[in-house]
This record gives C-alpha cells, sequence and structure tokens, in this order.
C-alpha cells in the first residue's frame, strides 16, 4: 500500500513539475515572443527579457529576432538607361519593428529574406534603368578629380580629366531605391535601416566592348598628343633654323666687311685671306682618294700648281714679279 501511495506522489510530482516546465519560458535581451494558441496570436507581443509563464500545451512560443539584420543580395545583371548592362551587388540592414504584423505575414526569416529579394531586387532594377552608368559610378556630383600638374596646360586644351557632369550621383540613387523600397517592407512590420551598392561591375558580355572603347578613346588622347608634340617640335626646330640662318648672315656680312677692308688696305692682305680661305676648302672637298678635274684659270688650282714636291705650298706669284 505505501508503496503505491509512493508512486502515485513521483506521478503526480512528475506531471507538475512537467506543466510547470511547459507553463515557464524564458525571453533573451535580443528576442520578442509571440505567443500562439492553435495557430494564431494571442495577446501583445512579449518584448521584455526575463522568466515568462503561457498556458501550458496550448500555447506555443515563437521567439523573433529584435537585432539589427543584413541582407545581402545576389549580384544581378541590369540594364543602365544608356542601355548598358552592368552587375550590381547590393546589401541593406533591416530588424523588426512590429513583430506581430511581421508573424502574420512572413512568420520566418527566410520568407522576410526572400520578400527582401523581391522588393529590393526590383527597386534597384527602376532606379539603375533610369539613370545612366556614370550616375551609378560616381559616389556625388560634386567630386573634384585630381589632376596632373605637367599636364596642366594639356589639359585645359583638351578638358583631359574633366568629369561628365551629372545631376545625382550614387549617394541620391541609393536613396531613391531606400525611400520606395522602405515604404513596400513598412508593411510587413520590417525597418529598412540602410542600402547601399556593394559592387556594380560590366556585364561579362559587354566587358570585352567597353575595354575596347576605353583603349581606343585613350589611343586617340595619345595619338593627339603625339601630333601636338610633332608640330612643338618642328617649330622649334624652324624657329632654330631661322635664328642659324640669320646669324651666318650676319656672319657673312661681317666677314664680306673685313675682307672689303683688308682689300682697301693691302693687296697682300687680300692675298694672305684669299689663301687661308682656299686651304680651309680643301680640308673640306679633298681626301686621299680625292680626284679633281680642274681648269688651269681655276681659283683652286692656282694654289695647288705651287704645290712642292714636300707637299709645301710656295707663295704665289704675280705677274710682274722677278723673283
Amino acid at each position: 500500500m505505501n508503496s503505491i501511495k509512493q508512486i502515485a506522489i513521483l506521478a503526480v510530482l512528475g506531471i507538475g513539475t512537467y506543466v510547470s516546465m511547459n507553463s515557464i519560458y524564458t525571453v533573451s535581451e535580443v528576442e520578442q515572443v509571440i505567443i500562439t494558441q492553435f495557430g494564431k496570436p494571442v495577446g501583445a507581443p512579449v518584448t521584455s527579457a526575463g522568466l515568462k509563464f503561457k498556458v501550458p500545451f496550448i500555447q506555443d512560443v515563437n521567439p523573433i529576432d529584435k537585432r539589427v539584420l543584413e541582407w545581402d543580395g545576389s549580384p544581378s545583371d541590369m540594364p543602365t538607361k544608356d542601355k548598358l548592362y552592368i552587375s550590381v551587388d547590393l546589401f541593406a540592414r533591416w530588424r523588426i519593428t512590429d513583430p506581430l504584423q511581421y508573424f502574420l505575414r512572413l512568420r520566418d526569416e527566410r520568407s522576410a529574406q526572400s520578400r527582401l529579394d523581391d522588393i529590393l531586387g526590383s527597386e534597384t532594377r527602376n532606379a539603375v534603368a533610369k539613370h545612366e552608368l556614370i550616375e551609378i559610378i560616381r559616389t556625388t556630383k560634386d567630386r573634384v578629380p585630381l589632376r596632373d600638374a605637367l599636364l596642366t596646360g594639356a589639359e585645359q586644351e583638351l578638358d583631359m580629366g574633366a568629369l561628365v557632369p551629372i545631376q545625382k550621383g550614387r549617394k541620391l540613387v541609393e536613396q531613391e531605391i531606400f525611400a520606395a523600397a522602405a515604404e513596400k517592407v513598412r508593411v510587413f512590420g520590417i525597418e529598412l535601416l540602410d542600402i547601399r551598392f556593394k559592387r556594380i561591375n560590366y556585364n561579362e558580355s559587354v566587358r570585352p566592348k567597353i575595354y575596347d572603347r576605353m583603349i581606343s578613346e585613350r589611343r586617340q588622347i595619345a595619338e593627339r598628343f603625339l601630333s601636338e608634340g610633332n608640330g612643338e617640335l618642328n617649330k622649334i626646330q624652324s624657329e632654330a633654323y631661322r635664328k642659324v640662318e640669320e646669324i651666318r648672315g650676319v656672319a657673312d656680312a661681317k666677314a664680306t666687311e673685313i675682307y672689303a677692308s683688308a682689300y682697301n688696305q693691302s693687296r697682300e692682305a687680300v692675298e694672305f685671306y684669299e689663301f687661308t680661305r682656299t686651304m680651309q676648302s680643301y680640308k673640306s672637298i679633298i681626301a686621299e682618294d680625292t680626284t679633281l678635274v680642274l681648269s688651269t684659270d681655276s681659283d683652286l688650282f692656282k694654289f695647288l700648281k705651287g704645290m712642292t714636291p714636300d707637299g709645301d705650298v710656295a707663295p704665289a706669284r704675280h705677274s710682274g714679279d722677278n723673283r
């Protein structure tokens, strides 16, 4: 009899413990709870942390994260306004602000991520299709490019390094996507906190064409630089040649003046001048294997016929000279 009572007491205690355990639950600091009864939410969401109670067996605890969550979309190909296909990789941050609405519409985080894929992907496509590629690439419309100080003059002429004017820039495009998507996700009890482009790249099919066009543009600029450089070089050479001719003309005029002055002073000085100039010309026109055909009355020949067997030049004789 005593053993039966002990078994009954143990059974009651076990059942009581099981019922108590089933009626007590805890809420952590990073979550909120929706209590459901036969699958339907009952009461207000439990948002404070601590030990809580519920009706055992017929009520269930559905924890919902209240931390900031991340959404990381897959890269998606989409066209810009200027018909360039680009691959856009986007990420966002969100949190659950209305757990009851969230639970009724989405139930769990997997469904929420799927719905965010649809909404954010759609709004991103709409925004990208309304803007040219430069609007999405450039951060803001006020950014000033760095310029090479050595190319300042050329850049002013070619307008090199100047950025294409834009109306908005990537930040405002991101804000457009954020504003449109935030309204659509709010009905699910979700607050969209932030959205950013993680990576923007050309589509694989058009990337070679884009690179070819960039190479062609750089080559055109290089050829223009080369053409202008050659023009500048020709100008410098022409100016130098002009100066050389001017100096040569002045020197010839000076030499003529000296010659005329010497001629007026002394015939012997004139002959000596002719002799030295002729000797200088010999160095330029006569080599070891040079053959000259000269007439006897040539100015060059009159000094050659006075050469001695040793190679020395004998003094020139004048008509009437008895020596």
